[in-house]
Order: C-alpha cells, then structure tokens, then sequence
C-alpha cells in the first residue's frame, strides 16, 4: 500500500511536523497499526478509512504514536486532508470520524487547509513548583485542557524563557494526562506572530513535538481572551518550527496551515 509522509503546518519541506499517512480500505488489527507506526517513528502516523456514503462523516481517521494512539492530533489530521487533496481521493471539505468526534477540514483558495476542532475548555489550576523544576522555568500561571486534550498550559514569563527551555522529560511525565505546553506572549507582534508554544509530550513517547495542532485549541481560547482578537497567529518554536492560524469561534477552534508531502514509497508489510 501507498505510504507518505508529510509536513504540516509548514509551506516546505523539513520543517513543521512530519506525519505518516495510509490510506486504507479498511483498518486492520491495532498492533499491526502500531508496528507501522513505530516503524515510522515520527511524532503520529494517520489512517483513515472511507466511511459509506450518507453518514456524518467521510473518513474514519485514527493517530498512533510509535508508543501508543492518542484521542486528538492536528497536524496529521492537516496532513491526511491533505493527502486527500492531492491525491483526488476527497473533493470539498473533509468530515472525519475520530474519538474526538468529527472534525472537518476545508481547503481555501492559498492553499492552506483549515480543520474545525473542538475548542479546549481551560480550568486555572495552582502552579505546581515542581512543573517549573522539570521545564526549567517557572510558570506564572497554569491551567488544565480538559479530557480531549489532557495537557497542561503553563504561561513563562517571557518568549525568551520559552526558547531557552530544556526540560527533563522523565520529570515532566508526572505533571499531566498527555503532556505540557508551555507559551508565552511574543515579544515583537510585527515578526507575524502573537504567541509562542513549545509541546513536551513524554508519557506518549514523544519528548517534544515539533508543532502540535491540538495544543492549540486551548492556546487559540488562551491567547484571544488575553489579547482581546479572536483570530491570531501562533509559532511554535521546536527545531523545525511551524505556524499555526487560529480562529476562534465558541465552543470550535479553526486551524489553519499549510502541508507538504515529502515522502511517497510502498509499504511492504
């Protein structure tokens, strides 16, 4: 079968974040699913099943890390649309059926795909000293994403903390559900961006994440209610990099990137 991998959130290759993504006829066994994904061994690995015509969604679509499937991923969401796209194989936007429910992608006219996720609720929690211990930096504020992300939102003082950070992993393991996304305002706006991230995500093997989708359907309700603009702009500074335009729109969070496939080849498995 026809297997590519594709970087998303990105307008070039090696950079944003690289997902696996299968087409399928049907979905096999959950080990097999796993094996291949660890085999790919980027940050989750998408497959997606035509679903019959008529129901509420088009594909079925499920995201395994090499460790373990996860409940929500963006970007290889952004990545599947856009394996459909270019392949012919969808046309108009894209219903998925997914354990977050279904999410939907619409490709616009430059190109870019924008996917209608769920919008994080955020519940402001203490500061744990210990969280800012394992990061490397202390936080000035923190908040829980609710069950559909399961992470942890820790404000830093400053872009420049954000940057510097060097987190002890196995530390950070004990301090959420899923992982820990750390953000900070941007330090000059007129850079094309309005807040940082960086997403560490160690209990699903996955120590940072080059640009996480679904981090930011708690950092898009985050940032607009402390900016006062519903519609921003993040970056999400690992090594590859990668922007994310958000939308916020209620109780939905629109995403909006860009992908580009740089692997194309044939699984023999």
């Amino acid at each position: 079968m026809r297997i590519r991998i594709v970087d998303a959130f990105t307008d070039r290759p090696f950079a944003g974040n690289p997902a696996g993504v299968l087409l399928l006829d049907a979905f096999p066994a959950d080990d097999w699913l796993q094996h291949v994904a660890l085999e790919v061994n980027h940050a989750e690995t998408a497959f997606a099943c035509p679903l019959p015509e008529g129901g509420e969604a088009d594909w079925a679509l499920r995201w395994f890390t090499p460790a373990t499937e996860v409940d929500m991923c963006g970007h290889a969401t952004l990545a599947t649309a856009h394996v459909l796209r270019s392949t012919g194989a969808a046309d108009g936007p894209v219903r998925f059926a997914t354990r977050s429910g279904v999410l939907i992608a619409t490709a616009r006219d430059d190109g870019s795909i924008t996917l209608d996720f769920p919008t994080a609720p955020l519940a402001e929690v203490p500061v744990d000293p210990a969280v800012g211990t394992a990061l490397g930096a202390q936080p000035v504020a923190a908040f829980d994403t609710g069950p559909n992300v399961g992470d942890l939102l820790v404000e830093l003082a400053d872009e420049k903390a954000v940057h510097a950070l060097r987190p002890d992993h196995k530390a950070l393991v004990a301090h959420s559900e899923r992982g820990v996304i750390a953000t900070a305002r941007a330090e000059d706006p007129s850079r094309g961006y309005d807040f940082v991230s960086r997403c560490f995500f160690p209990r699903v093997g996955i120590d940072e994440d080059p640009v996480t989708g679904s981090a930011h359907t708690a950092l898009a309700p985050y940032w607009s209610r402390r900016l006062g603009r519903d519609e921003l702009t993040g970056l999400q500074s690992s090594a590859r990099s990668g922007r994310v335009r958000t939308a916020l729109r209620g109780d939905r969070t629109l995403l909006t990137g860009n992908a580009v496939t740089v692997i194309e080849g044939e699984l023999h498995a």
